[in-house]
Order: C-alpha cells, then sequence, then structure tokens
C-alpha cells in the first residue's frame, strides 16, 4: 500500500509539472497573440492610412488635371478671339491674311559629309578593319 501511496504521488507531481508546462506554454502563446493582435492592428492603420493619403493625391492630380483642361480652353477661346480680332483688322484695312494656316517650311539642310582620303597600308602598319 505505500508502494502504491508513492507511486500515486509521483504520478501526481509528473501531472502537476506536466500541467505547469502547459499553463506556461498557454501563457506564452496568449502573450504571443496578443503581440500579434497589435501588430496586425498597426499594419492596418497604417495600410487606411496610406490608402487615404493616395486617395487625397489623386484627387489632387484630378483637380490640377480639371484646371489645366479649363486653362487650356481659355486660352485656345482667347487665340480664337485674338484671331478673329486680327482678321477684323485685316479687312478693315484691306490687308493680306498672314495667318492662312499655310507655313512653310525651310527644308532641313543635310551637313556635307567629309571625304576621308584613303590612305594606303605600308609595311608594318596594322589594317584594323
Amino acid at each position: 500500500m505505500k508502494k502504491e501511496l508513492e507511486d500515486t504521488q509521483v504520478a501526481l507531481e509528473a501531472s502537476h509539472k506536466v500541467i505547469a508546462g502547459l499553463t506556461e506554454i498557454s501563457l506564452r502563446m496568449s502573450k504571443k497573440i496578443e503581440r500579434m493582435k497589435v501588430k496586425k492592428q498597426k499594419v492596418k492603420t497604417n495600410h487606411e492610412e496610406c490608402h487615404q493619403k493616395f486617395q487625397a493625391r489623386i484627387h489632387e492630380a484630378e483637380d490640377s488635371m480639371q484646371a489645366q483642361h479649363l486653362l487650356i480652353e481659355a486660352l485656345m477661346d482667347e487665340k480664337d478671339s485674338l484671331l478673329q480680332t486680327i482678321h477684323g483688322l485685316q479687312e478693315a484695312n484691306n490687308a493680306p491674311a498672314p495667318f492662312d494656316g499655310d507655313w512653310e517650311e525651310e527644308p532641313e539642310e543635310e551637313p556635307e559629309e567629309e571625304e576621308i582620303e584613303d590612305i594606303p597600308l605600308g609595311e608594318g602598319e596594322i589594317d584594323d578593319e
């Protein structure tokens, strides 16, 4: 009976050690899970901030493009108005139209190539060709 009691005591101590070890492992895992949750939340927050900044930059670019488009349209209208004024003044003064749309471009001159004289190879010279 004493032997059985000792065996039970040894088994009980071993069981307590296993339970203590499993509890420690469980606590470590819980802490690790919490750190991972915090990290995941930081990544998510960072991603959302980056996304918002990116969307704001896209919106700024679109606004800038729209403003440029409106400016171009205004400049085109102004150009048309100035051309009409010029044509009106020319007609009033019976002058020829300088802006008839037929621009004459001067042909590009090709540079003359300098001719290289053939120099005969002498003895001992190396032909690199």
